[in-house]
């Protein structure tokens, strides 16, 4: 039975009760996936901005404490080259085994 407004009590009630749920069902499909994407968003690009300054702050300092130690057996200037070229010995060596470990060869995977 359809109820009159101005004889029934509870039909204000009922009435903001309904919108109620009508909004809260459209908010849970339509915004709440939206602001938890846009939340990963934020998140995720707060931490990789983190790690990479991170892992410069460190290459720095791996730089840095190289050259100190290698200063103490070599001239200032050639510890500094020496620095270079044992960092980049191990950046070449450590690209090179997480190459090979990419993929399997043809012999090795047994093809």
């Amino acid at each position: 039975m359809v109820s009159n407004p101005l004889t029934d009590p509870e039909w204000a009630d009922r009435s903001v009760d309904l919108i109620d749920r009508v909004v809260a069902k459209v908010r849970r499909y339509t915004t709440q996936p939206i602001v938890t994407t846009a939340r990963g968003l934020v998140f995720g690009l707060l931490a990789a901005f983190g790690i990479i300054g991170v892992i410069v702050v460190l290459g720095i300092g791996i730089t840095r404490g190289l050259q100190a130690a290698l200063d103490a057996a070599m001239p200032r200037d050639a510890a500094v080259w020496a620095s270079y070229f044992v960092l980049s010995g191990l950046c070449f060596l450590t690209g090179t085994l997480l190459m090979r470990k990419r993929f399997k060869s043809d012999e090795e995977s047994g093809k």
